[in-house]
């Protein structure tokens, strides 16, 4: 199963995610549209999967990833086909909103789901952090195969094709691999509805932290480039930060185990965030040498591939997995809201205040505000009943 989910989240994400960048100047030109109003199509799609991912996980929940990953996996392809054959704006829009319906199905929501709920307290972290792994070798695999196959084809013929691709791996692979019987509801006695955790104090500041760091973290990707523009270097350096520091995100990701074994789940998040901000702030006012400047990016990177760790244990660590599917849905609903706005958020801010620099520090105040917002997001629990501890229990 395991094995199953690190090949359908490097195809998904590949095929659904990261093939947009490298067409994106081909679909503008072919079809004549601006480079916002496509960009905007894509954006609309992950919006359109924070909003869907709330039902999603409450499906999860009761019924398990198989059936919703299996048709997930067939409504990619029937996406992909839409959007292959648009020939107008509205028609191209419509094809990403059934996009963004599939990859709330596909992606890692009901791959951290279903690793949460069959491999438990125990195994979990280890699981989440494979999957992961193999989630940051999308890019690796698909965006060179995307420019060959469009170096042969054009846009439409290569959506086609990935949609084949996708099609070909994920459905037998979700519909046949994922048979293991859907454990029941681990509840107990104290457990609380979702909907009132989701209400609570401690809910709305983990959701307010992560959002915020959300922020900071995705829009560094965006700005690093003009940045080190701005510090006289050359895009290819650039390029070589972004790279060194997908790098960092799987070295990150490595750590996370001794990370968790080592503190407990307030220490980890706030610690997490707070490196974010210092990282942040220190490419913000590094003048250079290049070196200096690239090392910082890694470090970056590093915590970035932390942070998604961190957001895929954040329920499990404080409310266990009763109700994961569902919360985790409410839960990244605003994160991939913030992700989306991060890129028009960066350059605006850049106009602003008069450059990247600039910018990077005022991400790195909202980094820090972060940490200290997520300090309260840990609930209290009755005595010996600790999830942030990794044993069991229910909220009193």
């Amino acid at each position: 199963m395991l094995a199953v989910l690190c090949l359908t989240q490097i195809t998904g994400w590949g095929v659904l995610f990261y093939g947009f960048p490298v067409l994106a100047p081909a679909i503008g030109a072919d079809a004549g549209w601006s480079g916002t109003a496509v960009i905007g199509a894509f954006s609309v799609a992950q919006l359109v999967s924070a909003v869907v991912g709330v039902p999603v996980g409450r499906l999860l929940d009761r019924h398990g990833p198989r059936a919703v990953m299996t048709t997930g996996s067939v409504l990619a392809v029937v996406a992909l086909a839409v959007v292959a054959s648009a020939r107008s704006l509205p028609w191209f829009y419509a094809g990403w909103v059934l996009v963004g319906v599939a990859m709330a199905g596909v992606l890692y929501q009901p791959a951290f789901a279903a690793l949460t709920r069959w491999h438990g307290p125990e195994r979990r972290v280890a699981a989440l952090t494979i999957v992961t792994l193999a989630g940051g070798l999308a890019s690796t695999v698909f965006a060179p195969l995307t420019a060959l196959l469009s170096a042969h084809l054009d846009w439409r013929q290569t959506y086609l094709a990935l949609a084949g691709v996708l099609g070909l791996l994920t459905v037998p692979a979700h519909l046949f691999g994922l048979r293991l019987p859907w454990p029941a509801h681990p509840t107990t006695a104290g457990t609380r509805h979702p909907t009132a955790i989701a209400r609570s104090r401690p809910f709305v500041l983990l959701v307010v932290a992560l959002s915020l760091g959300a922020l900071a973290v995705y829009a560094i990707v965006v700005a690093l480039v003009p940045l080190f523009a701005e510090r006289g270097l050359s895009t290819t350096t650039a390029a070589w930060a972004l790279g060194l520091g997908g790098l960092g995100q799987v070295l990150g990701r490595l750590g996370y185990g001794r990370l968790v074994a080592r503190a407990g789940v307030r220490a980890r998040t706030a610690g997490t965030l707070f490196t974010a901000a210092v990282t942040t702030l220190l490419l913000g006012l590094l003048p250079g040498p290049a070196f200096a400047l690239v090392a910082a990016a890694v470090l970056t990177g590093v915590v970035r591939g932390i942070f998604t760790l961190v957001q895929a244990t954040a329920v499990s660590d404080r409310w266990g997995t009763a109700h994961y599917g569902w919360l985790s849905g409410i839960l990244n609903a605003p994160l991939a809201v913030t992700s989306a706005v991060a890129p028009w958020a960066a350059t605006a801010l850049a106009g602003t205040l008069g450059g990247y620099p600039a910018v990077f520090t005022v991400l790195a105040g909202l980094g820090a505000v972060a940490a200290v917002v997520s300090l309260n997001s840990v609930p209290h629990y009755t005595a010996g009943q600790d999830f942030c501890g990794g044993r069991g229990g229910s909220e009193q």
